[in-house]
């Protein structure tokens, strides 16, 4: 019977450059502001439609500290990665990642339709509020 690595010590994926376990060396890049692509204000620009994005300040708040939530989540599952954690409890924070976009993503949608949409509506400009919101599915789903 063959002896098998102890599962306590693990080889280090960098120790290994031609596992195919073995993550990149990454080089960060810096970030100017002249090397980004400009934001737009809102959540579309303002050519692409003729009316008026509101938002519940409340509700913007809310989703924002999701996002921030998310946003360290992420920042750990990236220390998880560099320091050679277990491959399945990389997999399960990840899939909780995706949950919780998938939860903002439901409370934009839903903010859309009963806002948004809504206002499109009242305003007569109903079809061009689908069109944008199919598109936007499309990409989405």
């Amino acid at each position: 019977m063959a002896s098998s690595p102890s599962r306590a010590n693990p080889p280090s994926p960098q120790s290994n450059a031609d596992s195919p376990l073995a993550f990149p060396k990454l080089t960060p890049v810096a970030s100017t502001p002249e090397s980004r692509p400009p934001r737009s204000q809102g959540h579309h620009p303002p050519q692409d439609h003729s009316h008026i994005h509101i938002h519940d300040p409340e509700s913007q708040k809310r989703l924002l500290n999701r996002l921030s939530r998310i946003e360290g989540h992420i920042r750990g599952i990236k220390t998880m990665v560099e320091e050679n954690r277990a491959c399945p409890e990389v997999l399960v924070q990840v899939a909780a990642v995706r949950g919780a976009l998938d939860k903002v993503a439901r409370i934009i949608l839903d903010e859309h339709l009963t806002e948004c949409v809504a206002r499109a509506a009242n305003a007569g400009d109903i079809e061009m509020e689908l069109a944008e919101l199919k598109a936007a599915l499309d990409q989405f789903l």
